[in-house]
């Protein structure tokens, strides 16, 4: 009975008009106090809790996730008035397409509203100059959802200040098996070839030519490699009896068909696959032109990625795995998250300061 009526008077203060205006400014004030710290410019947030949520509070699941974008809308603002430039959130995997169909209908269902509300209503998004981009396998959505889904891509796209990435449908194995695929078809174009008006062979005639004047005019030089000018029998020797006409090479050197297979990618204008590093297929990511994730966060208590982010994960991005389910996620939560990331930059910029100074900062912290 003491419960119920502390409850009831909590929510009658909080949810007054004096109440409200005070918890307000003390939302700004905390805002404006993290914002002096170092802030993370990519956060990625792994919405996790909505149905144990609806479980607990006795409701349908579908309405556990209309709780979720609640949620999603509070701490977005809240990202973005703490400075953080991208923030991305996983809110459709594809493997929830194994889930009963009624409550995939009703994710679907729920995407198309909310990206309608996001197209008409996205007072959030314009405030902070945050445009929507929409990251995973298109060809997998409802036509119907699509359609607002780029209605939402188009309504922000002049918003050049923030970024908000949603990932639906979506699973880092796909967006890499995307990625690879991209990079094997942009390697299998082959370059156009450079074309001049005359060949490298016919300008070197030519100025010989003049430089002889009058003389007897010069033979033509072919248009051939050198390698290609002398024909080799299956050991790789000459079919002549006579002397080589090319360059002596050193007994290392491989022969002259083994070059040529070796350089066959340069004459078929293919990239060498040697060439095909790291930050080749990071330009092929969804995330290829958002900075390094500097933060990780997934609700409910639950300590895995789920395929969630895996490629943009890298070392020294904090991962923080907190009990709070999704729908409750607040301000409240997330300032010691922000608090923690910041002590922790603080302590790897001490440990990576040259030894005197780092000494001298451990003093002043200590």
């Amino acid at each position: 009975m003491a419960d119920a009526i502390s409850s009831l008077l909590r929510r009658i203060i909080l949810e007054s008009p004096p109440g409200e205006w005070a918890m307000k400014q003390l939302r700004e004030l905390l805002v404006g106090a993290l914002k002096q710290g170092p802030v993370p410019q990519h956060v990625a947030f792994e919405m996790d809790g909505n149905r144990r949520y609806a479980r607990s509070h006795r409701m349908e699941t579908i309405e556990g996730h209309h709780h979720g974008f609640e949620a999603l809308a509070r701490i977005m603002e809240v990202c973005y008035k703490c400075g953080v430039k991208v923030v991305t959130v996983y809110a459709f995997s594809i493997e929830n397409f194994n889930r009963p169909k009624y409550e995939v209908e009703g994710l679907m269902q729920l995407a198309k509203v909310k990206l309608e509300q996001l197209t008409n209503y996205g007072h959030i998004l314009d405030r902070y100059g945050a445009r929507v981009r929409v990251l995973g396998q298109r060809e997998l959505i409802r036509a119907d959802v699509l359609a607002e889904v780029d209605r939402a891509v188009a309504r922000t796209k002049h918003n050049n200040k923030a970024v908000l990435n949603i990932c639906f449908p979506y699973t880092s194995r796909a967006e890499m098996t995307t990625a690879v695929k991209s990079t094997v078809q942009e390697f299998l174009a082959p370059t156009p070839p450079k074309t001049t008006p005359f060949s490298p062979s016919r300008i070197r005639q030519k100025i010989l030519s003049r430089q002889l004047d009058g003389r007897e005019g010069l033979p033509t030089i072919p248009d051939v490699p050198p390698e290609d000018s002398v024909s080799l029998d299956e050991d790789g020797k000459d079919d002549g009896d006579g002397n080589s006409s090319s360059p002596t090479l050193h007994p290392d050197s491989p022969s002259p068909r083994l070059r040529a297979r070796n350089s066959s990618s340069n004459l078929f204008g293919l990239p060498n696959p040697e060439s095909i590093t790291v930050e080749t297929l990071d330009k092929h990511m969804y995330t290829s032109n958002d900075p390094p994730l500097d933060m990780f966060v997934r609700t409910s208590g639950v300590e895995r990625l789920s395929d969630f982010m895996l490629w943009q994960c890298h070392q020294n991005t904090q991962i923080f795995f907190i009990d709070t389910l999704w729908p409750d996620f607040d301000l409240k939560d997330f300032i010691w998250i922000l608090l923690e990331w910041q002590w922790r930059q603080k302590r790897r910029e001490l440990d990576e300061a040259p030894a005197g100074r780092n000494l001298k900062a451990r003093s002043v912290v200590e």
